[in-house]
């Protein structure tokens, strides 16, 4: 049998397409969508390109605005090599920054980021980007206050066997979709969250201004960016009436007296009481007081999804909400205390054992520098600037090359108006990908890359009990090559390709790989097939798999014993370190600070903008395939609006509306639900960014539906620097023009194609 994989599921092949594998309880719709954008060929890149305006020398001034000229391989890689060396050799490799933000490929060795940070380590080194958009705040505030990484974190999350079995309260701030869950870094063989979902015997709160963010809760329609108020008026609830466990604030936590001055009002003079939420929340306080008395009499989970610290003061729900499981003294039980992740991916909270697989080697950047990843913009307009993150001084680098590998900061990013001015002051931009993304078509040098399923590779991911051998699924398009091709060539103008292919052909790579899991895998007493047999199989389940774990156990059970490498052992309710760095927007201990973006102060007919993960694709990818377009509106992507606010504005089903603030406007369709408070709009992210060029602005209008053009692009707090996307407001109104045509459903011009 032949299979192959993805982020979003795996398959086997069927005639001329494929099949979700047969023991895949809820195969991902993302999947429908996959084949049929990996064969269009008006996204796809066909053939090397460089933008004419480089060609003359234009200094990156047209960078999104002109066309392209086709050239053969060895011009391209000729062209990449000598921009890197120039960069080098006149401005440092200080000057190169390749941040390369990921999910390109589930596949072990083509994962283009790997790919390009060896490449260029072997070439003296890069500006990195530390952290992820998904989760940055919990990046930087989880090993202060627990002393854990986050991926620690995420690993040891309590199994949803347990929470199913023994929890009797689930309250999920943020909701947990299986929309979300139908992804996985590094791949998955299944989504089992749906059916633990089902076996849930829990009473459920959705806290959410979302319905569909956990279908069939008890819905709490709270009011967008105020959780950390609500969660301070719980804790405050269990205090004031003696329901909080003192036992375990004092052997498990640090700081419980100065977080209890603060919610009392002794440390501000404002008790943090469910009277004082009510208002700022949007929900009555009797429910606020009778939900926290159940806490404290129920077997009670507490759940934060990723996208709770997506926002201004991003860290504030995230510690509130393990301050608040701390008070309820049932971390480390089965079942119950503190959990952050469920259904952001299928993996978290899955009851499997987890295998650390050898991946690509990338060797040791020489360059030290780097920024946090949602930084971009801030970078590239300020070069030379001072910043704070995590609590240390650091300034801007000057960047004169951006190298991009298998990702779309015309995606991730947010005031994408605003990155694409910062966008072009860059000597030289080189892209390499399968698709034309609005990040390619912003590029100097543009270098077609292959799909996963135009090469072999292997899905080996540490939290998923099965491997794939991913076989190739249909011929290379164009003349597509992959990465490591891609960056052998160039590397053979520079006269590193021998050091960084060590000799090896791709499938000496995989075979290489493929030995390296065998030796993992006796360490669990399992023995693999051989990597021939492995390829003729196409899948292996690893025998004895299930695990399950209950986070933080062995602390709860004896901090002493298992202390947590915190600055206390301990959980920190109150982070001295946090509260001498005196930051104005994260103090030592959990806090209520307005945003910046709020329903609270907004004016007169705006809404909360909520740009969600889609359903129909990861991220922006797949957007051109079937199951992407079918879902549209007229072309775009469809908002989703409640039907009171749609009647008082005018606006019918399935009319284009236009979204807009001061950052830029987008063309959207439009969806009814009562699932959705009337003061929010719904916008999913992922429509790839297509601006109005025709216009006297240029930054008026985009046109397919993107979110992130009207997004705010400043760091969630001066600790983490992590992205508040999802504090924005906007306006909606009727499009009564006609609609301009969208230019992302064909290539850009390219001379000699």
């Amino acid at each position: 049998m032949r299979y192959t994989a993805s982020h979003w599921g795996a398959y086997q092949f069927d005639g001329d397409g494929l099949a979700p594998i047969a023991d895949d309880p809820s195969p991902a719709r993302i999947g429908r969508g996959w084949l049929s954008a990996a064969r269009d060929r008006n996204s796809r890149i066909l053939t090397p390109a460089i933008r004419d305006g480089w060609l003359a020398g234009d200094g990156g001034a047209g960078r999104g605005r002109d066309g392209f000229v086709a050239v053969s391989w060895d011009r391209a890689a000729a062209l990449a090599a000598q921009e890197l060396a120039r960069v080098r050799e006149t401005h440092g490799n200080g000057a190169i920054f390749a941040g390369s933000y990921g999910w390109a490929s589930a596949g072990r060795f083509h994962h283009a980021q790997s790919q390009l940070r060896r490449f260029l380590n072997l070439c003296g080194g890069f500006v990195s980007a530390r952290d992820t958009y998904s989760h940055a705040a919990a990046e930087v505030l989880f090993p202060h206050v627990l002393g854990l990484s986050n991926r620690a974190v995420q690993d040891g999350q309590t199994s949803w066997p347990l929470v199913a079995e023994h929890c009797s309260l689930l309250v999920a701030f943020g909701g947990i979709s299986p929309r979300t869950a139908q992804i996985n870094s590094s791949g998955t063989a299944g989504h089992e969250v749906a059916h633990w979902l089902g076996q849930m015997r829990a009473r459920v709160v959705n806290v959410s201004p979302q319905e569909s963010d956990y279908p069939g809760a008890d819905w709490w329609a709270i009011r967008p960016g105020t959780d950390t108020a609500l969660i301070l008026a719980l804790a405050h609830t269990l205090w004031a009436e003696g329901l909080q466990d003192d036992a375990f604030l004092t052997r498990c936590t640090s700081g419980w007296p100065e977080f209890r001055d603060y919610l009392c009002g002794a440390a501000d003079g404002v008790a943090k009481t469910a009277d004082w939420a009510a208002p700022i929340c949007d929900l009555p306080a009797a429910r606020i007081r009778a939900l926290a008395r159940d806490m404290a009499a129920h077997r009670t989970m507490i759940a934060l999804n990723w996208g709770m610290q997506r926002a201004d003061h991003g860290e504030q729900p995230l510690w509130a909400g393990l301050a608040l499981a701390a008070m309820l003294g049932r971390i480390g039980q089965p079942g119950t205390g503190f959990a952050f992740g469920y259904g952001s991916t299928t993996a978290v909270g899955r009851p499997a054992k987890l295998y650390d697989w050898p991946s690509l080697p990338q060797g040791r950047n020489p360059v030290a520098d780097f920024i946090p990843v949602a930084r971009i913009a801030d970078m590239l307009e300020q070069p030379g600037a001072p910043y704070r993150y995590n609590l240390t001084d650091r300034t801007y680098p000057d960047i004169r090359l951006v190298w991009w590998a298998g990702g779309n900061p015309f995606h991730h990013h947010q005031d994408l108006f605003r990155l694409e001015r910062a966008w072009r002051r860059p000597e030289t931009v080189i892209v390499q990908d399968h698709s034309w993304t609005a990040t390619a078509r912003r590029a100097d040098i543009v270098l077609p890359a292959t799909t996963p399923l135009e090469r072999d590779d292997l899905m080996l991911s540490r939290r998923d009990p099965s491997l794939i051998y991913m076989s190739q699924r249909m011929d290379r398009v164009g003349m597509a090559l992959d990465d490591h091709e891609i960056l052998r060539r160039i590397g053979a103008e520079l006269g590193v390709a021998e050091a960084f292919t060590e000799g090896r052909t791709a499938e000496g790579w995989l075979r290489w790989l493929w030995d390296g899991a065998i030796a993992q895998a006796a360490q669990h007493g399992v023995t693999l097939p051989g990597f021939d047999h492995f390829r003729q199989m196409g899948r292996f389940d690893m025998p004895d798999a299930a695990e399950a774990r209950v986070f933080l156990r062995d602390f709860a059970a004896d901090p002493d014993l298992h202390p947590l490498p915190s600055e206390s052992g301990k959980i920190t309710l109150f982070n001295r370190a946090i509260a001498r760095a005196n930051l104005p927007d994260c103090p030592g201990h959990p806090a209520w600070m307005p945003p910046f973006e709020s329903l609270l102060t907004a004016p007169e007919g705006m809404l909360h903008l909520i740009s969600g993960q889609p359903d129909t694709r990861l991220h922006s990818q797949n957007d051109r395939g079937c199951e992407s377009q079918s879902d549209k509106i007229a072309g775009r992507e469809a908002c989703y609006l409640h039907p009171d606010t749609a009647r008082a504005a005018g606006l019918a089903e399935g009319a284009v509306v236009k979204l807009w603030n001061a950052r830029g406007a987008c063309l959207a369709g439009l969806r009814l639900t009562s699932g959705i408070r009337p003061d929010c709009v719904a916008l999913p992210t992922g429509a790839w960014f297509d601006p109005d060029k025709t216009g006297p602005d240029e930054t008026g209008l985009e046109r397919a539906g993107n979110p992130n053009a009207l997004t705010r692009d400043v760091g969630c707090s001066s600790l983490s620097q992590g992205n508040s996307a999802h504090t924005t407001l906007v306006r909606v109104s009727a499009w009564d023009g006609a609609l301009p045509p969208l230019s992302i459903d064909q290539p850009p011009p390219i001379r000699g194609a």
